[in-house]
């Protein structure tokens, strides 16, 4: 548990210091971990009225993030933190 949370708040640090989150269709989400070794993927839940899934992971720098209303599902080698909640800066 202690490593899921200090993963997470190494990413929102990330985020933060840079500033850019790259919003993407779950497909393009999948298609960047596809170019990746070894995958990290953060996991949460969001939404009041409508609930849906959250992702987001690193590539090159850029933090990428998608939102699915279903649970994508990723490939053995996809390292998954599951988060109580992502909360991505609104431009």
């Amino acid at each position: 548990m202690a490593g899921a949370v200090a993963a997470q708040a190494a990413i929102a640090n990330a985020i933060k210091a840079s500033g850019v989150v790259v919003r993407v269709e779950p497909g393009d989400f999948m298609t960047v971990l596809k170019r990746l070794d070894a995958p990290l993927v953060v996991v949460g839940r969001g939404g009041v009225i409508k609930k849906h899934f959250q992702y987001l992971t690193s590539y090159k720098g850029l933090a990428f993030f998608t939102t699915s209303e279903s649970q994508l599902v990723f490939p053995h080698r996809v390292e998954i933190i599951q988060a109580k909640k992502i909360s991505i800066p609104e431009i």
